[in-house]
This record gives C-alpha cells, structure tokens and sequence, in this order.
C-alpha cells in the first residue's frame, strides 16, 4: 500500500472512530506535515483530511494516525477494516493521549488491537524505524509528560507492535506524542529542539517499507 492524493502528494490521516473524541489532536497533523517538508524531499498535501476507519477510504491512506483520550469500541466494520487495512501493508500510529496505563483508553485500545491481531510485540530500541531517517539511539524519545511524571508517572522505554512479517502494521504508544505535537505552529520557531522529528521517522517508515 503506497497511495498517495490524486496530486501524487503524502495526505496525513486521522481515523474516525465511531466511539471516543478521535479529534483530540487537531494540531497535530498540520506540525508533523511541517516537518516532513521541511527535512525531507516528500512532498506534502498542506493540510490533512481524517476518514472513517469505517469507511473504504481508509485504504487510500498508507499512515493513520489514531488518539483519543476516552474508551475505544470499535464496530464489526472498523474491525474489519482495520485488520485489512493492517495485513494488506497499511501503517497505523496509536497514541494513549492520556498516557495512563491504567486509564481506559489504553484498556479499551488494546484490548481492540489484541482482539484482531493476538498480543503485540514489545519492538526493540534498535528497530530500523528508530534510524529510517532521523537517528533515536535509545529508541522512542520521552515526552515532556513523561518527564514531568503526568498521567502514570511513568516512563515508558518501549513501543508495542503488530508484526507483518518483519514490517510494523500498527504501532501502540503510552508516550503520548498527542499531547507533545499538538502545539501552535508558532510555537516551533521558539523551540531549541524540534520535538516532531520522530513523527518524521513514523511517516518515512510507513511510506518506504
């Protein structure tokens, strides 16, 4: 799966879902589209759209991203599609916007993910997608959440994975990158260090692999 707009254009996607508040997140596409372009020579729709995990659009989209911060239940239909848009060589990004493994996003999230695919895999902090473009020697890099204790008060040193075959079909976060990219686009240029670069490892992975 490689499809891109009619422009020939990368369009970043956020999943619907029919329970929880999807939307949780509304700047985030717009940085990581910022960073894309601005690092690498992908080009980029200016703005990204969202789609119904419901709906056949899904498979237009080769990166979802999917957050929330309230319970996750999704349909005979978005499963479904989900498990296709998985298997057939989508790339999803779930990220727990609460960053509470005890909260019922992530409960409720994995408990989905596990129904469809059987338990995910911890991926190992020297996985390809922590060096596809920028380097993360230590794999995932913490949010400010993390180190301000938020949420569980935990650091969380690994992400969870659905395999296919040796490719990420979906990726788990309790990192929350929701919260840590969803900042006023002005804010950036004050910034000593681009916390978005990581979301560019994401979009590269899942456009090259």
């Amino acid at each position: 799966m490689r499809i891109v707009s009619p422009t020939g254009k990368f369009v970043f996607a956020t999943v619907e879902y029919a329970s929880g508040d999807w939307e949780s997140a509304p700047a985030l596409p717009g940085n990581l589209i910022d960073s894309l372009v601005r690092y690498t020579t992908i080009e980029a729709e200016p703005a990204g759209v969202s789609v119904r995990l419901d709906s056949a659009e899904v498979f237009n989209y080769p990166f979802l991203w999917l957050t929330g911060h309230l319970p996750v239940r999704f349909s005979d239909a978005e499963r479904q599609n989900l498990k296709r848009y998985v298997e057939r060589g989508g790339f999803i990004m779930v990220d727990d916007h609460n960053h509470d493994i005890t909260g019922i996003f992530h409960q409720t999230a994995t408990a989905e993910i596990e129904r469809l695919f059987g338990k995910m895999k911890r991926l190992p902090n020297d996985h390809e997608i922590y060096r596809c473009f920028f380097e993360f020697k230590g794999g995932p890099p913490h949010t400010q959440h993390e180190l301000n204790g938020w949420g569980d008060d935990l650091l969380h040193p690994y992400l969870d994975a659905v395999l296919v075959g040796d490719r990420i079909g979906l990726l788990y976060s309790s990192k929350d990158y929701s919260s840590e990219w969803n900042f006023h686009p002005e804010t950036k240029q004050h910034m000593q260090q681009d916390i978005t670069k990581f979301g560019v490892n994401l979009i590269v992975y899942a456009l090259t692999r």
